[in-house]
């Protein structure tokens, strides 16, 4: 230990930098390497203390240990001198994986013998001050002179950086002069909170953010490029052959299970693995997950292509993973005769978790392997009796998980064909390369899975995708897991899938969420590698920004007060869109009775009440009329049931403190109110809700009203059409309705509740 310290201090390392590579066994191991090599080349002379800052800086940087003698001996032969030229040799190494490697190539590609002479440099940041001088005159010391260091050096990519910076600074002190007081005075603070939020309100959509570069996503056919890639001796090959195929297409899928109803974080997957191919004129698969007969039903797979093109994208294909189950048989029989797998009898509850015991089957011969295989695909073993499993360590430390399974359950699609189904962790991947797929975009939790991504396409010779992870959105107050929720509707706490209170997307859509604003949300969170946890209302204040633009306008009463009006029978025009009527209006009954919200009248004058009171009259909204209480009627309990008013018109009343909506000659219609149901932020989280999410329940979460009053404009509303009821709220017609009573379901309210903020 003491020798090595020794050695990394003597090629320039500090200490506590050399004690710290120490504890990095892979690195220190390289770093050896790599001084052994150099010593090798120089010879007595040793390693110099530039060429080892440069070695260590390659160690450190380098992802393919088999270029790490080649690299080596190029710096210390002194071809490889500066920080960039070395930035440029790491680049080459990785595109150009194939041995061997072209020297030529190499040395024009990293500036290899190019000699920047002192006149070069003097010239470049010259003509660089000129063009900007006009600026730097106005600004003098604020102006930004790493703005002259960056041009500079892209005119002279392989200039020395520190002569670039010594040129600059002379010239431009030749130029303005020592610095003044003035010039010393510290710049007053900007407001980075301010520059955030206006960066932020512009906004991008959510093509912009998918679009070409934005990601820094590898381009098809440079998967290799890509950081953790594996690269092997048929890698090359199989990517040439790949390219051939889909001609440098972009391609994507949506690779749901269809065991459940997909829910809101599924639709930021679906906008991004549809949105990111349709932003680069590429193609993307709705492709089935069906490999667990024992859960899948018909109507998930109708559901998910539904939600699917209601979020507005239709897919290139529908493929199915049970497309591929010869293939994937075909494929495991090979896995077998590469010794890449066997067939083992541990016992279901042996394989579960991750410290598993190593299996006494592990290394029994291939051909009984093939046989015992063969044997579980004609039925010859009980359930559990045997697994096909692969021989591989997954990052989580899982060993050797599970390829194929024996399930004696027939399958929606080939019946009873088969008795034995892949697991994901087997199908994912080939479908992937069956498809011809270039980007794997998936959800955080399955990074532990890459590896083994990687190495089963490596394993069979495959073309290999790249897989991308991106953080999945949750939503708070919600659970969204296919179990939970089958829970809530076997409890009886929903209906069904399609409550209106959760948050999957057939509930979103029958409660009235267009699908442009939960695209504009998805737009809104971002594409995040990060896990991202958001507030309902940021959902829901999508959805206002939409329906205020596009949901016409209605009059609906929840709590009726009927009204009399003594004086005055007619008919009043009222605009589908007050703030814009140009965009049309309709005709709606002013008869001599009126119905309005109970909530509108007081019998008793209170403090900063601006409605309708004994005293106090009222405007009503579109009429162009003020009422003034004549009469209070009650019933035999003292409730008020009637008023009588006379009516004037607005232009002969003093304008009145308000204007509230009524309806006359109503539709009798059943209105449904939610709130969130579930009264805790994390109803999953036992420090939040001990006792599990079903005792978290809210049971204000619908207040159904039966006998909502409605302005005849909406008569022939169709399932699903949306209306703003005025000083109410958005509301959905809901399929429940009949064509005797609507029913409509809240969709949000007209303003945010600054209680759920």
């Amino acid at each position: 230990m003491a020798d090595t310290l020794t050695l990394f201090t003597s090629i320039g390392l500090s200490e506590q930098k050399a004690k710290e590579t120490l504890k990095n066994e892979a690195l220190s191991s390289s770093l050896k390497e790599a001084i052994a090599q150099a010593q090798r080349v120089s010879g007595s002379a040793g390693v110099a203390k530039a060429t080892g800052t440069l070695l260590y800086t390659m160690v450190s940087r380098l992802k393919d240990s088999k270029r790490l003698a080649f690299l080596s001996d190029s710096i210390a032969q002194r071809k490889i001198c500066t920080e960039q030229q070395l930035s440029a040799a790491l680049d080459f190494v990785r595109d150009h994986p194939q041995d061997p490697i072209n020297q030529k190539q190499f040395d024009e590609a990293c500036g290899v013998g190019v000699v920047v002479t002192p006149e070069q440099i003097e010239n470049a940041v010259e003509a660089v001050i000129q063009k900007h001088k006009e600026q730097l005159l106005k600004e003098r010391y604020r102006f930004n002179m790493g703005l002259l260091m960056g041009e500079a050096r892209t005119v002279l990519k392989w200039a020395d950086g520190k002569a670039i910076k010594n040129e600059v600074d002379m010239q431009v002190l030749h130029l303005l002069g020592p610095k003044t007081e003035g010039d010393l005075e510290k710049k007053s603070k900007v407001n980075l909170r301010t520059v955030f939020l206006e960066v932020e309100a512009e906004g991008k959509s959510l093509m912009d953010q998918l679009r070409g570069e934005a990601l820094k996503f590898h381009k098809p056919g440079e998967n290799f490029k890509t950081e953790g890639y594996v690269v092997t001796p048929k890698t090359m090959e199989m990517l040439k052959k790949h390219l051939d195929e889909t001609g440098g297409q972009i391609r994507t899928r949506f690779p749901p299970e269809p065991n459940g109803i997909l829910h809101i974080g599924h639709a930021k997957a679906i906008n991004f693995n549809f949105g990111y191919a349709k932003a680069n004129n590429g193609i993307c698969f709705l492709r089935y997950d069906d490999t667990n007969p024992e859960k899948e039903e018909e109507k998930y797979f109708t559901a998910i292509k539904e939600m699917v093109e209601w979020l507005g994208y239709t897919p290139y294909a529908v493929t199915h993973a049970s497309d591929h189950f010869q293939k994937l048989y075909d494929l495991a029989m090979d896995l077998i005769r590469r010794g890449h797998a066997y067939v083992c009898h541990q016992k279901v509850d042996e394989l579960k978790g991750h410290n598993i015991a190593q299996s006494p089957w592990r290394d029994r011969p291939i051909e009984e392997s093939l046989v015992l295989f063969e044997r579980m695909k004609n039925g010859l073993f009980a359930e559990a009796e045997a697994t096909l499993r692969m021989k591989m360590v997954m990052e989580d430390g899982k060993l050797d998980p599970v390829a194929y399974r024996i399930k004696y359950t027939p399958h929606h699609r080939s019946g009873d064909e088969w008795c034995i189904y892949p697991t994901y962790d087997y199908t994912h991947c080939l479908c992937d390369s069956i498809e011809n797929i270039t980007h794997s975009l998936c959800t955080k939790e399955f990074q532990s899975r890459r590896s083994a991504y990687y190495w089963l396409c490596n394993a069979l010779d495959l073309y290999c995708p790249v897989q991308w992870e991106y953080g999945r959105l949750n939503l708070t107050y919600t659970v969204v897991s296919k179990r939970k929720i089958i829970k809530l509707v076997d409890t009886g706490v929903v209906r069904d899938w399609d409550d209106p209170r959760l948050f999957t997307l057939t509930a979103l859509r029958r409660r009235g969420f267009p699908s442009e604003a939960i695209n504009n949300f998805c737009a809104r969170v971002g594409v995040t590698v990060s896990q991202t946890t958001t507030e309902p209302h940021l959902l829901e204040a999508c959805v206002r920004d939409f329906l205020n633009e596009t949901a016409p306008r209605a009059m609906a009463i929840l709590e009726p007060l009927k009204v009399t009006i003594t004086n005055l029978p007619k008919e009043v025009q009222v605009p589908n869109f007050p703030a814009n009527e140009a965009k049309g209006s309709h005709m709606v009954p002013f008869a001599a009775t009126i119905f309005i919200e109970q909530s509108d009248f007081k019998e008793v004058m209170e403090k900063g009440y601006k409605r309708l009171t004994p005293e106090q009259p009222v405007g009503l909204r579109h009429a162009g009329y003020v009422i003034s209480v004549q009469k209070v009627i009650k019933d035999a309990q003292g409730k008020v049931v009637e008023l009588q008013v006379s009516c004037c018109s607005s232009e002969a009343a003093e304008k009145p403190k308000a204007f509230i909506h009524w309806v006359s000659q109503p539709l009798a219609c059943e209105v449904r109110l939610y709130e969130r149901l579930f009264i805790h932020k994390n109803p999953e989280d036992p420090s939040e809700v001990p006792n599990g999410f079903l005792s978290d329940i809210n049971p204000n979460s619908l207040n159904t009203i039966s006998n909502a009053l409605v302005d005849t404009s909406v008569k022939g509303a169709k399932v699903l059409d949306k209306f703003q009821f005025e000083r109410v709220g958005y509301f959905s017609v809901d399929p429940d309705s009949t064509e005797e009573k609507l029913v409509f379901n809240r969709t949000v309210t007209l303003k945010e509740d600054p209680g759920k903020v």
